[in-house]
């Protein structure tokens, strides 16, 4: 300690004050200093948006096109050619709605998942709340998917003004949406925090991360709908526990006029929870050899 904190610490004890510093609780965010060092969290999320988009052409467009193009290729081959059914969607809702949010999470899980290895020399030189790094770039994958929910609205306008027989209650989508997103960012942050401090000391994960991503895509309902399991209740039950079977489901619910099965949007939940507090726990027990490690 300098001796400018000792002397402020000094002057605390002769008035009747006393401050204890402790390290936070394996399972405590501490949101005081988060709060505290709010700047430096937002400075982290501009300076990847920045670098993330740096000399490229179209910019900021990409985190349009790409689920566009995307949603066109799924349109073309899953529901045209392969006739994968949709839920009664019209399938470029369908898959462009599943598309935001994996695109979300996919993005979350990898950027936050690498971070603590990618910013180690930071790491090394200043202290801060290390959880601002996994966090920010959660932030950076919740600015592309704002950009790419633009072109969804407009998407959902056509098909209201083309479509007669097209309706949906907003007040559930925007609802269900929320849900939706909360789960999403929950699941992704966790996930994201354990693979980050497994990261830093085993850096197999890097080869790993990539391969769990894409196998998640297929294990999710993002190119099919969790009803087609509606014949083995046991496989539909196992990929419930997915916190993105949950999500996704309940995103596209609004625009349907079925039931809700909450008991499956409620598992994901439990499961997207559980994974977040392993991931808060791992984290904070490793976090004070990240400097070292990293």
């Amino acid at each position: 300690m300098n001796e400018v904190d000792t002397a402020n610490i000094g002057e605390k004890v002769e008035n009747g004050f006393e401050k204890t510093i402790r390290p936070p609780g394996r399972f405590s965010l501490n949101f005081g200093e988060l709060w505290q060092y709010r700047e430096l969290f937002f400075f982290f999320a501009w300076r990847d948006i920045k670098v993330k988009y740096k000399q490229t052409l179209l910019g900021f467009l990409w985190a349009v096109l790409q689920p566009f193009l995307m949603m066109m290729i799924f349109v073309f081959f899953f529901s045209r050619m392969l006739k994968i059914p949709t839920d009664d969607l019209p399938p470029p809702i369908f898959y462009f709605s599943g598309l935001l949010l994996w695109n979300l999470f996919a993005s979350s899980l990898s950027s936050a998942a690498n971070s603590m290895v990618e910013n180690a020399e930071i790491i090394k030189k200043i202290y801060f709340p290390r959880l601002i790094i996994p966090l920010s770039s959660v932030l950076v994958a919740l600015f592309d998917f704002l950009m790419a929910f633009l072109i969804f609205i407009g998407i959902l306008i056509y098909y209201v003004w083309v479509v007669p027989d097209f309706n949906f209650n907003p007040f559930l989508v925007i609802i269900y949406f929320i849900i939706s997103l909360v789960i999403i960012v929950v699941t992704s942050f966790g996930m994201g925090s354990l693979l980050a401090a497994f990261n830093v000391r085993y850096r197999d994960f890097r080869y790993v991360i990539p391969f769990m991503i894409q196998f998640l895509m297929f294990v999710s309902p993002v190119i099919y709908p969790l009803t087609i399991f509606k014949d083995y209740p046991v496989l539909k039950s196992v990929m419930a526990l997915n916190p993105l079977s949950g999500a996704l489901t309940l995103a596209r619910a609004g625009f349907l006029n079925t039931p809700v099965e909450w008991g499956t949007i409620l598992l994901g939940m439990g499961s997207a929870f559980v994974l977040f507090f392993l991931g808060i726990f791992t984290f904070r027990k490793t976090e004070a050899y990240f400097a070292d490690l990293a």
